[in-house]
Order: structure tokens, then sequence, then C-alpha cells
């Protein structure tokens, strides 16, 4: 007997698929266990990793350790600010004066938002919006964190900074803008923080992973330190050093440089996030289809279902089915848009109506599919809360 299940399809019942829901136990229960990862260095949230008011705001409210928010876009940043949010870094640059120009009011108004950078272009953009709006917009620096082998690129490609003299002439040109102010650096290590070393059935890859994470990490302290030092010879105030995600928090925190970590898919635990090494945090989010068709004695076809996730496209990147336990996705169709065809051999009688209970490969992109998230506890429905998309915004 699947109990996981029953009790799930017993809690849901009367609720229309499809919907989305967060285990409040499970995710405070990993609240707490990023605040134990991270020791009592401060922990900035991602936001795209959780899209929901609400469910940023349970974060900051459970521990004060969590003390900062990381958005993903201009837009999204002036939505937090209009709800009581503060102290803001936007991690991506922003090339649109009519985002830009939203943020500067909320600067106006009071609000901490850091804007990145990591060209030239950026600054000489950004100063003539301070200038149209009065303001001077603070600034963060983006440094490349990847790492590269013999024929490999390990790691993401975002900034184009990469030693210190190119860091200190950014600093150095921002000088001569009046309406800028950088005083924040940022060095993202994706192929820590974000990359499986511990997936079943993957024993070469995984070592080759962690002889890699391992042959990085030292390296890219070294990087990023040296970036810092020479920023600060050059006499540029720091006052902030960010770094890190989920996968990296016990690396990152060790760095004598950096102020706060990063963390945001932990909290809800995709499947992207099941398999590492160091760290087990639970399964906290997840969403129900429904069986609408039975065309063979082991397959259950439901409704929609197909939310695939961004990045390389592969199998990692679909939603897996996990309760009841034993179901699986078909090979050769997958999650799909109308339909979801799922194969079950197990001891639990499916009927036409009952709920099949998924999750998503990435933390935030599930609440881009839907309006709330049900909130449950101790086996009972508690509440529910809006995502992102239920406030009417679509920031990416």
């Amino acid at each position: 007997m699947d109990r996981a299940y029953r009790d799930l399809r017993e809690l849901f019942r009367e609720v229309p698929r499809p919907f989305a829901f967060v285990d409040l136990d499970r995710f405070d229960a990993n609240v707490d266990a990023i605040a134990q990862r991270a020791g009592d260095m401060p922990v900035c949230v991602a936001t795209k990793s959780v899209r929901s008011i609400g469910m940023i705001r349970r974060i900051l409210d459970r521990n004060p350790l969590f003390h900062s928010l990381m958005a993903f876009s201009a837009a999204e940043a002036v939505h937090l600010a209009e709800n009581g949010f503060d102290n803001i870094l936007i991690a991506y640059p922003v090339w649109s004066e009519v985002e830009s120009s939203g943020v500067c009011g909320q600067i106006g108004a009071g609000k901490t938002i850091r804007l990145m950078i990591d060209l030239e272009e950026h600054l000489e953009f950004l100063e003539g919006i301070g200038a149209r709006h009065n303001v001077v917009i603070p600034l963060c620096i983006d440094i490349d964190m990847s790492a590269r082998f013999p024929g490999l690129h390990f790691g993401v490609r975002r900034s184009g900074i990469t030693t210190p003299a190119q860091a200190v002439r950014l600093f150095e040109i921002s000088k001569d803008c009046p309406h800028l102010r950088l005083d924040a650096l940022m060095g993202y290590e994706a192929q820590i923080a974000g990359v499986q070393d511990a997936v079943p059935g993957q024993t070469v890859k995984n070592l080759a992973v962690r002889w890699m994470k391992s042959r990085s990490i030292p390296e890219l302290r070294a990087r990023r330190k040296a970036v810092v030092e020479a920023l600060r010879a050059g006499g540029c105030d720091l006052k902030l050093v960010n770094g890190g995600g989920t996968g990296s928090i016990e690396s990152t925190r060790e760095e004598s440089v950096v102020t706060e970590v990063t963390a945001g898919s932990g909290f809800y635990t995709p499947t992207l996030f099941d398999h590492y090494g160091g760290f087990h945090h639970l399964p906290a989010a997840g969403y129900a289809i429904e069986i609408v068709r039975r065309p063979t004695e082991h397959i259950y076809t439901c409704h929609g279902g197909g939310y695939i996730a961004s990045g390389a496209a592969g199998p990692d990147r679909l939603p897996l089915p996990y309760l009841p336990a034993g179901a699986k996705l078909l090979p050769m169709e997958g999650a799909g848009e109308v339909q979801t065809p799922i194969e079950y051999h197990g001891p639990e009688s499916l009927s036409l109506g009952d709920p099949v209970f998924m999750r998503h490969a990435k933390a935030g992109e599930l609440c881009e599919r839907f309006q709330k998230l049900l909130l449950i506890s101790k086996g009972a429905i508690v509440g529910e809360t809006s995502t992102y998309r239920g406030d009417g915004k679509c920031f990416v």
C-alpha cells in the first residue's frame, strides 16, 4: 500500500486538477537546513526559485539570517519593493529604459536595489538613466566564475570579467559617473552550485564532476579574492560580496571575502537537486494532474502535465511522477502539452479522476504554470498563497 499517495489523494479529493502545492512542514525544514548549512553567513534568497510573495516572506520571517533578495529582472525587483521588501540585488543586467526607470523610482523612495553590470556599455546606459531621474544607482559587478579544462568550459557563460584588471577598469570608469555607485561584487560558481554529483547509475560522470568541482573550488576562491582585493586597493568600498547557490553553500561560506551566500532551489527542492553528495533537502513542492484515460492495463493517461524546465533540452528537464511510487513517464512521449501517459505497475488501484502527483525539474518555474500554491501541513490543507502569475505578473 502506498500510504503517502493515498493520504494526498484523499486530502485533495475535492480540488480541481491541475493544481500546485507546497508542503509547509518540508519547506520549513529546508529553510532551517539551509540556514544551518550557512552557519553564521547571511543568506540572500534567489527569488527566481520561489516566485511567490507569500513564500518569500515566510523564508525571511523564519530566520533573520535570510536578509536580502536576489531578483531576476528589474520589473520583479519593483514588484518586490512594492510589496514591502528591500535590499534587492538584480542578478542580470537591465537594458530597458522603462524597467530601469521603475527601479529608479524605488531608489528615489529610499529602497536599496542594486543593478548588475559587467560591460562599459552598462555603465554608460545606467548613468544616463540615473541622470534623467536624479538618483544615484548602486551597482554590482558580475565576475566570471567558470572553470576551464582542456576542451571543456565548466560553468555558465555570464560575465566577461575574468581578471582583477578588468574589474578595476570598470570601477575607474564608474567613478566618473556621478549617478552611479559601484559598491558590490557577485560571482556565481554555477558548476559547483547547480550540478549534481551523486546521480544514481552515473558513477563515471559523478566521479568526473566531483573531480572538476574539487579542482575548481580553490581556483575560484583565488580569483574572487584577487578581484576583491584589487577593487579595494583601487578605492572601491565594497559593501557586498555575493557568491554561491544551494549546491555550493559549504564551499562558498568559507571564503574570507564573501559577505553573503545565495540559496534558492533548496527551498522547494526540485528533481535537479535530488542528488548531491554533500547535502539532502526534502521535496516540498509539486503539482497534480488527473487521470482521464486508460488505453492499456498499466498505462494511465493524464490531462496536461508537460511543464518542461529550461536549460539544455534532455530527459533531466522533464517533470517526474512522484506519487504513486513507481509511476514513470513513457520514454517516447514524456510529459505532454495536453496529455501525459503514466506507466504504473504498483499496488494502488487507480481510477479515472485520480491524481498523479508530479515534481518539476526546476524550482520557481513551476509557479509560472499556476496562479496559486495550496499549502498543506500535518495532513491538512491550511491555506493558499498566490504565485507571481496569480499576482498578474510575468517577468521573463
